[in-house]
């Protein structure tokens, strides 16, 4: 029974490409000329790398514009959970002809983890300046959109009623809101941080511009208090909630409402 990421690892090679490349958006394939069949350019190089050993509960597609491309334009993580689920683990669809931030590396070169373990704060503060979120090196192409309908189609293949994902950031964890997803943990610490936010709660009184990340009127959206949370706003680092999104419905949350991005 096809029914879970292990399964499909465990098919041949063609079987598991011609299930897992449903993942990727029709218009990414269009966008960069790329054959949705033999998944090659036109100068006839394979542009995506799907990675899916046999044996394994995880799985990878990364598909570039060149290979020799620093980042990929479409990036996919997808795992088995202890309880049988699908777990989105990781989603990004760069615009790779877009300015590049190095927030994830810093000025000795070494890996920031996307600045959860250690920050690069001038590029951080280059990267908020132009309307990026934490843990962005370029602006997206604002396809996420077009992959969630793909999603929905692959978990429903494996019979599945619904997937989750723990979202990195705070903005992020407010776009999955829009898209329909709810919480199984996290909702309560969610509405927290709202409240924290509206005048007199601790965040809201620490927007004082003593940094760059922590601007008066930073309440206000989406980025603003993100970029505030990541920069250590509420005292502990940021904790991600586990939300799920059931297969043709929407859940309805809005734990920031009239907020803007």
């Amino acid at each position: 029974m096809i029914d879970s990421i292990y399964a499909i690892n465990n098919l041949s090679p063609g079987e598991k490409e011609r299930i897992y490349k449903i993942l990727i958006p029709h218009e990414v394939f269009l966008r960069y000329q790329i054959d949705p069949d033999t998944l090659k350019g036109n100068d006839g190089e394979r542009l995506v790398r799907i990675h899916c050993t046999s044996g394994l509960h995880f799985m990878r597609i990364e598909l570039k514009r060149k290979l020799d491309d620093r980042d990929p334009v479409f990036s996919l993580d997808l795992s088995d959970t202890r309880s049988h689920q699908i777990e989105l683990s990781f989603i990004i669809i760069n615009d790779v002809e877009s300015e590049r931030f190095n927030i994830d590396i810093d000025d000795e070169g070494r890996d920031t983890y996307f600045g959860t373990y250690r920050r690069n704060l001038k590029e951080e503060e280059r990267a908020m300046k132009a309307g990026l979120g934490p843990g962005q090196v370029r602006k997206g192409l604002r396809m996420i959109g077009k992959f969630f309908p793909r999603m929905e189609e692959f978990v429903t293949r494996l019979d599945k009623k619904l997937y989750v994902l723990e979202p990195l950031t705070y903005h992020s964890t407010l776009f999955y809101e829009k898209y329909g997803f709810g919480y199984s943990r996290g909702r309560r610490y969610m509405e927290e941080i709202h409240q924290g936010f509206s005048p007199g709660g601790i965040p809201y009184n620490r927007l004082d511009d003593s940094s760059p990340f922590r601007r008066r009127g930073a309440e206000k959206t989406f980025r603003g208090r993100s970029w505030a949370i990541h920069d250590g706003i509420l005292g502990k680092p940021w904790e991600p909630p586990t939300m799920f999104k059931t297969l043709g419905k929407h859940a309805a949350v809005c734990t920031f409402p009239d907020g803007l991005y």
